[in-house]
């Protein structure tokens, strides 16, 4: 078996050597939009770090035990840390827990290796508290952290950290992995490409799970028809989406889930409002709304896409400790008005 990862072959080469010339280092960091396959990365290192029968030094088999276990992130020598949610928030006490785990001698392989998953969600207390770790690493562990980026992380983190920064692939690439090697239509490829902006694992799950498209129609369906409204629309859409009628956590999680969706969503739009105001030729994320797109930017400017931009990315980080009915109203108050 081959890494097997798409588009960030020269990342997997470099695994693969640290492996095969004993240099591993203690810590990695995989950084990148989500999608863009970090987690997939990271997994495939695992496998080759502690496969029982690697066909050469730094290529797992695929099929041991190990390997298999490592697949579906159950294998007794790997933990996983992450957030209950995407979007979600990292606290202290998961990351203590991971410590005591990692202080343990591995059970039946030669590394104990750490899974940190999106750990840009981890909040300060949590990312301080790795730092002990990641200065004093045990000979046996190896810890693995993805995250959006390296900048939303501590600089004394990622200094103890080999960093590997996944970029989105060339659309076409896109396309023809996602025709080659999943059978989607030459159309529905190009869409999925798009919509992806280049991360092949966002591709696929839209592709798989149809429902995400309708969703993220939905969105920006409403994002255009708010557009046209008055403040007094605005504000009952707001509370709509926002408010509910649970007031248990459970509802609150998914209110809170529902919107990290719909900002993630409004947020593409607004980038792709910034490219058509700056003039640059980059491709459109919502290439199926590119009318839509053409008119907000000339009845906009390219600082207006900027602050809405802004905004969004602000009111994202926000999500988990804001007042979430206060939080949209803010954003969509600030929208500019728009005639369709």
């Amino acid at each position: 078996m081959e890494w097997d990862v798409i588009g960030h072959e020269w990342a997997a080469k470099l695994l693969q050597e640290h492996i095969a010339t004993g240099e591993a280092r203690h810590a990695y960091l995989f950084t990148g939009p989500a999608g863009i396959g970090r987690r997939t990365l990271a997994l495939r290192f695992a496998q080759a770090l502690n496969c029982a029968n690697p066909p050469a030094p730094g290529l797992p088999c695929g099929v041991c035990r190990a390997c298999k276990q490592t697949e579906a992130m159950q294998y007794t020598d790997l933990a996983v840390l992450q957030s209950e949610r995407v979007g979600g928030e990292l606290k202290i006490d998961a990351v203590r827990e991971l410590q005591r785990t990692l202080a343990l001698a591995p059970y039946e392989s030669r590394y104990k290796v750490a899974l940190l998953l999106r750990f840009h969600e981890a909040n300060a207390n949590a990312q301080n508290a790795l730092l002990k770790t990641l200065e004093e690493a045990p000979e046996h562990a190896i810890l693995l952290l993805t995250a959006d980026s390296a900048e939303d992380l501590l600089p004394t983190i990622v200094s103890r950290c080999e960093v590997l920064r996944l970029r989105p692939q060339p659309l076409l690439e896109v396309e023809k992995a996602l025709q080659s090697r999943w059978g989607v239509e030459s159309d529905e490829a190009r869409l999925l490409a798009h919509f992806s902006g280049g991360c092949l694992g966002t591709a696929v799950r839209l592709h798989q799970q149809p429902e995400l498209l309708e969703k993220r129609r939905a969105w920006l369906d409403d994002l255009w028809e708010l557009l046209g409204e008055p403040y007094r629309g605005r504000f009952a859409y707001a509370e709509k989406i926002s408010a509910g009628k649970g007031k248990n956590r459970g509802d609150r999680e998914v209110l809170r889930e529902n919107l990290h969706d719909a900002f993630r969503t409004w947020l593409t739009f607004w980038r792709d409002v910034m490219l058509r105001s700056a003039g640059a030729q980059a491709a459109l994320v919502n290439v199926d709304l590119e009318e839509r797109i053409n008119s907000v930017a000339v009845q906009t400017n390219l600082e207006t896409a900027r602050l809405q931009t802004a905004a969004l990315e602000k009111s994202l980080a926000r999500l988990n400790n804001a007042n979430l009915q206060l939080l949209t109203e803010v954003v969509l108050m600030d929208w500019p008005r728009i005639s369709g």
